[in-house]
């Protein structure tokens, strides 16, 4: 049997996932990084970490990725692994030395924080963040444009120029910047670091780079900061790669520490929600493909480029080749779910989702700002927070899940709206990742609010089986990406969940977005403007 292997990079762990040429899954795995999310202090120390940090442990992805990977071809022995696709969360990135080396697992910056890899969640940039966008405004820098006007707290400069700015001797030591998915594909595939392969979609997306005008320029960066000027040319090394395109082959150490045979191609790294458009079987434009997990990423294919205030990326080739590919986001969906099952103290959400469908639109005068973890598109802004409004005494938990749904779907719903305001068509919804397999009534309300009929692809891990199509084109399995999505990840008749709009809501519905807007203006008010 010729398969293709995905690996699907999480914020808690690493799927593995085993897809036959016509896209049937032959076997999947999933396992949980020992260290998760380092979160209130770094291993071995009780000294409790900054606020808005959020850290990762560089070994737990290989180990993870290792014990997966062993465990789909136990299940599947007959498997021939003909490549390999890698998606990881971004902006999740290190500093390394030029052997690869992360710069925390060398003793003397252990203790140090930001020598650790940050997660794509890590907030402790705001000041950078701040820093480059007023540098580029008053620039009238070009790339902005690209990215609806601003850049994100969560992106690869601004961390970088918190670790200059806040820990200068690991900032020196490091000799090379690079995305976690990037550094995973270079210690699988080996090399000098003048060699490694990078992402050309993290690297558009979260790095400010295009394939005409490359990283921002030498003086803007050292408008932003005098030592932060040579970056790019001292400590990014490497060659910008599209996903699907092989990086190289697995080298020896690595085929046995994952089972496979040496020399396996690989293919550039892709960000996590982006594998979910092939992996969505959505190869034509004009198709929103809704990730929906920890953090949303709704992702679009357009024919056309337009600067759109707020978008989190326009980059050509960016999601698949021959299209503009889009991507906006929503900060948090899914944990914001279960932060708020936990306040509550409700052990799941079955009881809580039975209730909260029960109740009218607008969960009886409660409303949400879904902000929990910032605004990310339109606003792109992660200091904003999240509020509810309209409580009463007879309230229950369930009107609170019930209106940060409806909250969830109005930021969706502002999105489309965004787009379509903005040149871009949206013809159709797809939505895929683990949140809408198990919680079908957020799909509900979203296609309630939007007044759109959404489709959810039948394939669980929706990214985990792109990052598949990835290795398979790698592998030259296919003549083409749209070839290698047909084949792969066109749902069977009858194997996709399709949900309508409940018409009768769509006045309600109607009326609560403009009220959403309205609380929205309200929280996102700064001080004195």
């Amino acid at each position: 049997m010729k398969a293709a292997l995905g690996l699907d990079f999480g914020t808690e762990s690493v799927r593995a996932v085993l897809v036959d040429l016509r896209g049937r899954e032959r076997a999947s795995a999933v396992a949980k990084y020992p260290h998760g999310q380092i979160i209130e202090s770094l291993p071995g120390s009780k000294k409790k970490l900054p606020p808005h940090y959020a850290l990762q442990h560089p070994l737990d992805w290989l180990d993870s990725a290792a014990k997966a990977t062993r465990a789909v071809l136990r299940s599947a022995r007959n498997a021939e692994v003909l490549g390999i696709g890698v998606d990881f969360t971004s902006c999740t990135m290190l500093p390394t030395k030029r052997d690869g080396t992360p710069l925390c697992l060398l003793k003397e910056f252990a203790a140090e924080p930001l020598a650790w890899p940050k997660l794509w969640k890590h907030h402790g940039a705001q000041s950078q963040t701040d820093r480059i966008n007023a540098v580029a405004r008053e620039r009238g820098e070009n790339f902005l444009q690209r990215y609806g006007g601003i850049i994100g707290l969560e992106w690869y400069f601004p961390k970088m120029l918190e670790t200059l700015e806040l820990a200068p001797r690991a900032y020196d030591a490091a000799e090379v910047w690079l995305e976690a998915g990037d550094w995973f594909v270079w210690q699988l595939v080996g090399g000098p670091a003048e060699s490694l392969p990078r992402s050309t979609c993290q690297a558009g997306y979260k790095g400010m780079w295009s394939a005409t005008d490359g990283y921002p320029s030498e003086d803007f960066l050292r408008a932003v900061n005098p030592k932060f000027a040579r970056v790019v040319k001292d400590k990014m090394p490497g060659r910008l790669l599209a996903p699907g395109v092989a990086a190289d082959g697995l080298t020896a150490a690595m085929a046995k520490k994952l089972g496979l045979r040496e020399g396996t191609p690989v293919s550039a790294a892709i960000i996590d929600a982006h594998a979910g458009v092939p992996g969505a079987g959505a190869a034509d434009p004009g198709t929103l493909v809704m990730v929906m997990g920890t953090s949303s990423c709704h992702m679009l294919n357009s024919e056309v480029e337009r600067s759109v205030p707020g978008v989190a990326g326009v980059v050509k080739d960016g999601i698949l080749p021959g299209f503009f590919g889009y991507e906006t986001g929503q900060a948090a969906v899914g944990d914001a779910f279960d932060w708020l099952r936990k306040l509550t103290g409700q052990r799941d959400f079955a009881a809580l989702a039975r209730e909260a469908a029960a109740l009218p639109p607008g969960a009886e005068g409660v409303m949400c700002v879904d902000w929990f973890n910032g605004c990310r598109t339109p606003l792109m802004d992660g200091s904003l927070h999240g509020a509810f409004a309209g409580l009463a005494l007879h309230h229950r938990p369930a009107h609170l899940y019930r209106a940060l749904l409806e909250a969830s779907a109005f930021g969706v719903r502002w999105i489309v709206e965004l787009l379509r305001d903005g040149g871009v068509a949206v013809n159709k919804f797809v939505a895929t990742g683990g949140l809408p397999h198990h919680n079908p009534l957020v799909v509900q309300v979203y296609a309630d609010v939007l007044g759109e009929n959404i489709t959810v692809h039948p394939s669980k891990q929706g990214p985990a089986l792109g990052a598949a199509i990835l290795g398979a084109l790698a592998a030259g399995a296919f003549k083409s990406p749209g070839d290698a999505i047909r084949a792969m990840a066109t749902p069977k008749p009858g194997t996709a969940s399709a949900f309508k709009p409940n018409r009768s809501h769509r006045a309600a519905y109607d009326a609560l977005y403009r009220e959403y807007l309205r609380l929205g203006d309200f929280f996102s008010a700064k001080p004195n403007s």
